[in-house]
């Protein structure tokens, strides 16, 4: 089984922002794996993107928090394609033991609207990128 293998460590700096205190690592598909998500300390997340009006049962940091940085992760960096980034995620809650009714809405809801995020990160690394390749020094 899959494996969150340290802890969630974040410090909320925003309504919807919390940023990695400590690296935090997930083992996909089995423990242990040669496939290890890895997330950098100081890395940015909104944990679960939910809309607020649903934050009383789908709170954003919910016991779904951990699978929630992982998919915001590999939308981010783009280290798997949507629909496996978006598995993941699936596989994490289960591994968290979320409740049935959360994780299937929560999977559904990242494969029906998952796409606006997934395009707003592709055009961030496609800046990025023209950036670096306009300064390779990175200054």
């Amino acid at each position: 089984m899959s494996k969150f293998t340290t802890p969630l460590n974040v410090e909320k700096i925003g309504e919807r922002e919390w940023i990695l205190k400590k690296e935090f690592e997930y083992h996909v598909g089995c423990y242990p794996s040669c496939e290890i998500i890895v997330v950098n300390v100081n890395f940015h997340t909104d944990m679960a993107s939910i809309p607020k009006i649903f934050w009383k049962i789908l709170p954003p940091d919910g016991k779904y928090g951990k699978a929630a940085v992982i998919h915001d992760y590999c939308y981010r960096t783009a280290c798997y394609g949507r629909k496996r980034s978006d598995e993941i995620f699936l596989e994490g809650m289960k591994v968290l033991k979320v409740k049935k009714w959360k994780y299937t809405s929560m999977y559904y809801a990242v494969r029906l609207f998952g796409w606006w995020g997934w395009y707003k990160n592709k055009r961030r690394r496609e800046i990025e990128t023209i950036s670096n390749y306009s300064d390779p020094s990175g200054s």
